[in-house]
Formats: C-alpha cells, sequence, structure tokens
C-alpha cells in the first residue's frame, strides 16, 4: 500500500465509483445498506441542502464530480456535470434535460479559461490528499469567479481524516477511500471563503474572486 493516499487519481477509487452508481442515491434518501442506520436528523438535513442549492443563482455551472446528479439537477441556470465515471455521467445526463454531463478529469478540466461562472462540487473535495486538493482549487480559479463546496460534517468519535476508509457496496465487494470530515469554518478557511451552511452531517462553503485572478491562475 502506497503511504501517499490518492483518490482522484485512484484507479481502484475510479472502479469503485463506477460499480457504485447504482446504488449511489441509497446514501442520500436511506435506501439499501443505508436503511438501518441510525443518522438523526438526516433527511431534514438533506432537503436543507437540496434548498441552498436550488437557491443559488442561476449562473453558468460546472459541477466536478457530479456523480449521479442528486445535487446537480437543482442547480439553476445552464450547468455541466463533470465525473470520471461513465455510469455516473450516464445517470447525470437523464436529469439534466436541459444541461450536459460529460466524462472528465476533475484535476485536467477540459474547458477553457473563464467559461463558467462557478464551480460547484459535492462530496469531492473532502476526499483529496493535498495534492490533489492543490491541484483541483488551481483548476477551479481558472475556469471560474466562484465555488461552491458541500461536504461531510465534523461528528464526535469519527476520525476527521481518514486514509482508508472502508465503503461495502450491495454486492458485498469491500473498498478503501480517503475520506476527510470538516467543520464549517475549517472548510472556508481551506477555500478562502465563507460558510454556507453548518449542520450535523453536512457543511457548504462559498469562495469567490475577481476574472483577473482567474487570467493570473490560467498564466500559472
Amino acid at each position: 500500500m502506497s503511504s501517499s493516499p490518492a483518490f482522484a487519481t485512484d484507479h481502484a477509487t475510479g472502479a469503485y465509483y463506477e460499480q457504485r452508481a447504482a446504488e449511489y442515491d441509497d446514501w442520500y434518501t436511506g435506501r439499501g445498506l443505508y436503511a438501518d442506520r441510525d443518522r438523526p436528523g438526516w433527511d431534514p438535513e438533506v432537503d436543507e441542502i437540496v434548498g441552498l442549492v436550488r437557491g443559488l443563482p442561476g449562473v453558468r455551472t460546472l459541477d466536478v464530480a457530479c456523480g449521479t446528479a442528486f445535487l446537480t439537477r437543482h442547480l439553476r441556470g445552464y450547468v455541466v456535470g463533470v465525473d470520471q465515471s461513465a455510469s455516473m455521467v450516464g445517470i447525470a445526463q437523464a436529469r439534466l434535460p436541459d444541461g450536459l454531463a460529460i466524462v472528465g478529469d476533475a484535476l485536467h478540466l477540459a474547458v477553457a479559461d473563464g467559461s463558467f461562472d462557478r464551480v460547484f462540487t459535492g462530496h469531492f473535495y473532502g476526499h483529496l490528499p493535498p495534492g490533489e486538493r492543490a491541484a483541483f482549487l488551481n483548476e477551479v480559479r481558472r475556469v471560474a469567479v466562484e465555488l461552491i463546496v458541500i461536504d461531510a460534517a465534523r461528528r464526535p468519535g469519527v476520525d476527521p481524516e481518514q486514509q482508508r476508509q472502508e465503503r461495502i457496496l450491495n454486492d458485498g465487494s469491500r473498498h478503501h477511500v480517503y475520506k476527510r470530515y470538516f467543520s464549517g469554518d475549517q472548510l472556508a478557511q481551506e477555500i478562502a471563503g465563507e460558510v454556507l451552511f453548518d449542520g450535523d452531517w453536512f457543511v457548504a462553503a462559498k469562495a469567490s474572486w475577481t476574472q483577473d485572478s482567474v487570467a493570473a491562475a490560467a498564466r500559472g
């Protein structure tokens, strides 16, 4: 096992999410393996997060690691979803009749400099180890002037950083991913932004910058 954790560049993690696509929404909706989990207050917080997404101004948005578009479909304006999993993208496209879902690399986005108003990402940033985190934030600053991150809240008794968090799929297969949990303030500080939501299960933060800084990021 490598001593350096990876996520976006890890082939085993990519295979796990491809395999998980058909059951991914179970995590949000409490079906399947999540049906018997004790998650007090979970459903109301999911509703709050969906409401937050729906309430965002309608602009050109690139959703990085869009998954099945469970959250993406609630974004207003023109939306492009990107995910490395073809199966995730297939589900996402069916939910984005007025948008587009494509297979792509989150750390090397195949879009022009400054081509979007916003980058949105849900439950992706918290999986990125330091090197991938920096690469992602650099790409975000190249393509947009705003970033909104939704991720998992830090909870009592849960290690806030887990290099090999075990995940089990419906077929019984076991997988491991790198995973971090945040307070709202921590997430906002990391992306140099402000807190949008700080709950028991979810956190959200927003960062923005000028078009001049986008041009500077593109120049490297």
